[in-house]
């Protein structure tokens, strides 16, 4: 089993909207840029931005216009549910790279992306452009079924997306998309069927009789790529259930599962970055507990394999 450490809650300065809690709840996506730590969260228009050390409060940058309603089924049927986030190399109006957050899909309200330009330090620099996500979501829900898309990250050639199989006739998969492809497509933004390479579908087990699917993903140097997982019992991609468990795992370059493990924490983990320090991969981990009262935690913790 692998021992998560408590690093801090995501506090925020401020509430995104009026009336909210100043605190992130809903976790979905990570990365680590410089001496910044960003977190989608599938609730909110806004991306949260933390420093990496510390626990001071994160501030929170807009994404998209409007305000969401409070009550809770109104704001899950509008939210954009941005699930996956993930750093991208050079673009047209990015020099240093950017940010790409990517919606699940599981909704018609839920096809919109965005991409939010860094700076050489890894700083927010640009102006947030959306991106329509509409006809890759369609091409990908003809060969999955239902899509729920949880993770993304660059890894050589390819932009790898994890779909997140909800259920037990859900579809957890790797989406190879290609990168050059999906670059020019990203610059005027909208995703297409031809950004496509491969899909594969994958079975993780199960946690507490309940399947294991996707959450998010992180790359390392070497082409791997560590992924959460989450055993929610729910019936579909759109609504919530009891949790049974979480866990971290490796997938070789060509997609195929090398390492998982479940982690100790009672939480459902919904984001990943991971890095290799000292000889050794080092994964930072948020969570989603379904509860807008519950600040999200950011954990830390070593996996056992090769670094």
């Amino acid at each position: 089993m692998i021992r998560t450490t408590p690093k801090r809650t995501l506090t925020l300065e401020a509430p995104e909207e009026p009336g909210r809690a100043a605190h992130v709840s809903a976790a979905s996506g990570l990365v680590r840029a410089g001496p910044w730590l960003y977190i989608v969260a599938d609730d909110a228009l806004h991306l949260a931005v933390f420093p990496l050390t510390g626990d001071a409060p994160g501030k929170s940058v807009r994404l998209f216009p409007g305000v969401l309603p409070d009550e809770p089924r109104a704001r899950k049927a509008a939210k954009p549910d941005l699930e996956a986030l993930c750093l991208l190399g050079p673009l047209a109006d990015a020099p240093h790279g950017a940010l790409l957050a990517l919606p699940s899909g599981s909704a018609q309200t839920r096809l919109r992306g965005a991409v939010v330009p860094l700076g050489a330090d890894g700083t927010l620099a640009g102006t947030v452009r959306t991106v329509d996500c509409t006809a890759l979501y369609a091409q990908l829900t003809r060969e999955l079924g239902p899509l729920n898309i949880e993770g993304a990250a660059v890894v050589g050639g390819r932009l790898r997306l994890l779909n997140r199989g909800n259920g037990d006739v859900g579809v957890d998969a790797l989406v190879d998309l290609d990168l050059e492809r999906a670059r020019r497509g990203l610059e005027v933004g909208t995703l297409g069927p031809d950004v496509v390479r491969t899909t594969r579908r994958w079975e993780l087990g199960r946690a507490g009789g309940v399947r294991l699917s996707f959450t998010d993903a992180s790359p390392l140097p070497d082409g791997r790529l560590v992924f959460t997982a989450a055993a929610e019992d729910t019936r579909d991609a759109y609504a919530d259930g009891r949790v049974t468990g979480s866990a971290v795992g490796v997938l070789a370059p060509d997609g195929t599962p090398v390492f998982l493990d479940a982690v100790d924490a009672k939480v459902k983990l919904e984001g990943v970055d991971a890095r290799v320090e000292g000889g050794r991969v080092h994964v930072l981990l948020v969570a989603d507990a379904d509860d807008p009262a519950v600040a999200a935690p950011l954990l830390e913790a070593v996996l056992d394999v090769p670094a």
